[in-house]
């Protein structure tokens, strides 16, 4: 078991992720960083600091009930049955695509292609060291071996470099930057609060205009009002993945990136106005489609049989509000046998085009707010960043600078 100068024995909640901050910087640069600021401070190689080490367990070492932490290769922190380590560490997964590091205190276990970073020496804060390692992850992504699993060695760990002022600068370094992450977070859960009350408010209209049924109302299946068909192969031999002079016509699958734009062929298998949905992994996901398309990998797509009693945005609003049921365990899947007997309010064409109008309306200004609190959480994200580049470069002053 390895235990470390300071051990702690903390539970689970002890345990500190790290945000997904970028690195600003390249880890050649900083000798040469904030110098007239830098004054009394040393850079040294991390191995110098501190001990660097891998566990020894394998994921299947990982049980449901276990009674410590184990950190794999994986984010989800895991159980272990056993400990191989009482200390507090920064832990850092071995391979990956992002390496952010981990802060914990207690008893743990440890993968063998994971590391623990402990017993710093007694000139160098771990609180500073960690919060140097959440700013320069960007390091070991660009150290990192392997042509599809990326991977890090020791040497990677052990070479690299890091500022060090004297041990009550770095103190105070630790402290201004817990209170301005504690700022940021909160700001941040806030604008992310607002931005699902903004979602929340139009999908609660939604569904308040399909359960408030005027006069002429009716009730009908989506097999009854429209035709339903499923997508299929893709053309191969009439395919692009990017749109050419020959290739122009559209070809969708599911999911919500692009809409579900998969390449372009020259075959128009829809050639009618309608609405796909998703019915493989993403389940549902809706998106109106006013030109021919090639549908495939099972998207269904719903054509009405008669828009001159079905306006089309109202069918597609009528869609996003179902929650649709699905089969399978591993891969959710939708069918249409499965979805044909699904029933919604049909009020007659002019009370759809108005309510068609009213929804148009609420979802551009519920797009507004989403757009204004996305935008306050990413200039959150950036404000962290340069907190970050500003502490480890000499630069960081008062505390009501940053927020």
């Amino acid at each position: 078991m390895k235990q470390g100068k300071n051990s702690l024995n903390h539970d689970s909640n002890d345990l500190i992720d790290s945000a997904d901050s970028k690195n600003q910087g390249n880890h050649d640069n900083h000798k040469n960083q904030g110098s007239d600021n830098m004054k009394g401070w040393e850079v040294k190689k991390l191995g110098e600091v501190c001990e660097i080490s891998t566990g020894n367990a394998n994921t299947e070492d990982a049980v449901e009930n276990g009674e410590y932490a184990f950190f794999d290769r994986s984010k989800i922190i895991k159980k272990s049955s056993s400990y191989l380590y009482d200390c507090e560490a920064i832990i850092i997964a071995g391979e990956g695509q992002t390496f952010l590091p981990k802060f914990y205190y207690g008893k743990f276990n440890l993968h063998q292609r994971a590391y623990a970073i402990f017993n710093f020496n007694k000139s160098v804060s771990i609180d500073y060291a960690y919060k140097y390692l959440i700013h320069f992850h960007k390091y070991f992504e660009e150290v990192a071996v392997g042509a599809t699993v990326k991977s890090l060695r020791l040497r990677h760990f052990q070479d690299l470099p890091i500022p060090l002022p004297p041990l009550q600068e770095q103190q105070r370094i630790v402290a201004i930057l817990d209170e301005a992450f504690a700022a940021i977070a909160k700001a941040k859960a806030n604008a992310q609060q607002n931005l699902q009350n903004a979602k929340e408010l139009f999908e609660s209209y939604l569904q308040g205009v399909f359960e408030n049924k005027g006069e002429g109302w009716e009730e009908k299946t989506l097999g009854g009002i429209c035709y339903l068909s499923a997508g299929g192969d893709v053309p191969k031999d009439n395919f692009s993945k990017t749109k050419t002079s020959k290739f122009q016509i559209p070809i969708y699958a599911n999911g919500e990136k692009n809409d579900g734009l998969f390449g372009f062929t020259n075959i128009a298998k829809i050639i009618k106005p309608s609405i796909t949905v998703s019915a493989r992994g993403t389940i549902g996901f809706t998106v109106k489609r006013l030109e021919s398309f090639f549908p495939i990998v099972r998207l269904v797509v719903v054509t009405p049989k008669n828009l001159n009693d079905l306006d089309l945005t109202y069918l597609e609003y009528s869609l996003k509000k179902i929650d649709f049921k699905h089969s399978g365990s591993s891969i959710p899947q939708l069918t249409v046998p499965m979805i044909k007997e699904y029933s919604f309010p049909f009020p007659p064409l002019k009370t759809q085009q108005t309510i068609v109008q009213k929804l148009d309306a609420l979802n551009t200004e519920t797009k507004k707010l989403e757009s204004i609190y996305q935008q306050k959480i990413n200039d959150l994200e950036e404000l962290k960043k340069s907190v970050l580049q500003k502490a480890f470069s000499g630069e960081l002053k008062m505390e009501k600078e940053l927020v």
